[in-house]
């Protein structure tokens, strides 16, 4: 068993983003297959960089706000509730194009 507090929690910058925080609430190597299960939060306007992996799926869940995510060049608008399921070579990006925080947890797979 492992009991996580996220509010007690220090945030670090995204991998291919360093402005853009996170907190990884299960670490690689804790739960076979799971690369991380983290919160990350993005502000008004802040946009994470294109960018793909090669051998991992990414699955996100809105925890609040509204954005969107682009996905191979097709843009899909997100809120709260919002689940999306990222393929392993599919190039992403999100952006919080609202007036409030964008919230959300995701996990990645191998």
């Amino acid at each position: 068993m492992k009991f996580i507090d996220v509010n007690q929690m220090k945030c670090e910058s995204v991998s291919h983003d360093i402005d853009i925080k996170k907190k990884v609430i299960l670490k690689n190597g804790l739960i076979p297959h799971l690369t991380n299960f983290s919160q990350s939060l993005l502000k008004p306007l802040q946009t994470t960089t294109v960018h793909k992996h090669k051998d991992m799926y990414e699955v996100f869940y809105v925890l609040s706000g509204i954005g969107s995510i682009v996905v191979n060049g097709e843009e899909f608008s997100i809120q709260k509730g919002s689940c999306i399921a990222v393929f392993p070579g599919e190039s992403h990006s999100i952006m919080n194009n609202g007036n409030m925080d964008l919230v959300l947890n995701y996990f990645g797979l191998v």
